[in-house]
């Protein structure tokens, strides 16, 4: 059996026997060596004052009063002394009962054939229907010596309440099994519909809906299931889009570059033109380059297995050397730069958090306008850092800053001045500050332009 349900079946089943035969062994064992003494005890003194009440009674039919006493549940088998012998009752299935042991009784000795029965494993003495399992007593009957052999006839003593009891346990079992059968069932019917939205997701379909409504364990896996599937469909949707996005990033400088390199082919082309040509192809290389290298980038941030270089270093310096880097921009815009920049040194790798204020520094340039200003900030509290870039520049709108950290998602191109970009700049920003184990907001200006707030613990 393959399903579930089938392999549930046969445990369930298993059990049960199993249960059945180790009951029976407990209560077998439980008779032979508890009860078998005591049943033993209980039937010697019924037969001795059977035999004790013939032995007084003036008068007394012998025969009618050990029919009446066998009509009451008992099996009875008389012995005289001549050997002969009378059954009182149903005969008993095995007569086996020794020599000896008659001649002990005649006697005037007790038999405890009951007490002395030698235990077996699948078969309880106290339904062993043998004459040797009785328990025998002496008695005269005018002034002939007698040896009764007494023990109870089972089938007699099962009346209405065991048979309405044994029947109360067979549907029971019958119907606790049944109930398993549908719980099974029940329990397993989400498993199929997980399994079935297993190769749903296997095959790249992740639009299905769980209809699982539980609240066990079973339900809490459908609910993580179905996130996990939300998220596939979104990792799968971002992949695609981002596949997109690189053909389309790649494809457009590719193309200009093909077009004004044919262009450049033509021998009577102007100088002014050839030069004018020769800097697009530039401009274009350039920008393919800056994409490759941030690609590169973002896949080793994606892929990164081993943990952060992480090192002291002063983090005021790194910050003054990023803003001498963009001077010669700053002064080509004629564009004013504030700093109050504290002492800190802290904990962090240095060559990914260069990045995060490259790209910061370059944004703000990008969208501010000529003769526009900036102001960085960085301050050191008891356990992080906050880093401000605050511009006021041509902004954002609330759209885009929902999406202003989607990779490749760029503004309007006539927000754009002077620098060109990719889109990739503040994914990466804020998977960094993420790695750092930091957080980046980013808010619009009560006048104009925006402020990016980074905050970065003190590792």
């Amino acid at each position: 059996m393959r399903s579930l349900y089938g392999k549930f079946i046969a445990f369930t089943v298993g059990i049960m026997l199993a249960s059945t035969v180790i009951a029976f062994l407990a209560v077998n064992t439980y008779y032979h060596q508890q009860l078998k003494g005591q049943n033993d005890e209980k039937n010697m003194s019924i037969a001795e004052s059977i035999a004790s009440y013939i032995e007084s009674a003036s008068s007394v039919d012998l025969e009618k009063y050990l029919e009446a006493q066998s009509a009451t549940g008992y099996k009875l088998y008389v012995i005289n002394a001549q050997r002969e012998a009378t059954d009182y009752g149903v005969p008993f299935r095995v007569e086996n009962l020794a020599q000896a042991s008659i001649d002990q009784v005649l006697k005037g000795e007790r038999y405890h054939g009951m007490r002395d029965l030698p235990g077996e494993t699948f078969v309880t003495g106290f339904f062993s229907d043998e004459l040797a399992n009785t328990v025998g007593v002496p008695f005269e009957y005018e002034g002939k010596a007698y040896a009764l052999f007494l023990r109870p006839d089972i089938k007699l003593l099962f009346t209405e309440v065991h048979y309405i009891l044994g029947g109360m346990v067979l549907v029971m079992a019958i119907f606790s099994l049944l109930s398993m059968l549908i719980v099974a069932k029940k329990l397993i019917e989400p498993i199929t519909k997980l399994t079935a939205a297993t190769k749903m997701v296997g095959e790249e379909q992740f639009s299905g809906t769980l209809e699982i409504n539980r609240q066990d364990e079973i339900g809490q896996l459908a609910q993580s299931f179905q996130r996990m599937t939300e998220r596939l469909g979104e990792n799968d949707r971002i992949r695609k889009e981002f596949i997109s996005d690189v053909s389309h990033d790649f494809q457009s400088p590719l193309l200009n570059i093909k077009g004004y390199a044919e262009l450049l082919m033509d021998s009577g082309l102007p100088e002014d033109s050839r030069k004018s040509y020769a800097q697009v192809i530039q401009s274009e290389t350039e920008r393919l380059s800056s994409l490759t290298k941030q690609l590169l980038l973002l896949t080793s941030l994606d892929q990164l297995t081993a943990p952060l270089q992480v090192k002291a270093f002063r983090l005021d310096e790194q910050l003054k050397e990023i803003i001498r880097k963009y001077r010669w921009l700053l002064v080509e815009k004629d564009m004013s730069l504030s700093m109050e920049i504290d002492e800190v040194r802290m904990q962090g790798d240095p060559a990914f958090l260069e990045k995060v204020w490259e790209n910061l520094l370059s944004n703000a340039l990008k969208y501010t306008e000529v003769g526009g200003s900036i102001e960085i900030e960085l301050t050191e509290q008891v356990d992080h850092v906050t880093v401000v870039f605050c511009d006021n520049g041509v902004g954002l709108d609330e759209k885009d800053i929902g999406r202003i950290f989607d990779r490749f998602y760029r503004a309007d191109d006539s927000r754009t001045q002077g620098v060109g970009g990719t889109g990739l700049g503040l994914s990466i920003v804020q998977q960094v500050v993420k790695l750092h184990g930091g957080t980046i907001e980013v808010m619009r200006n009560e006048a104009k332009g925006i402020t990016f707030i980074v905050k970065l613990p003190k590792l």
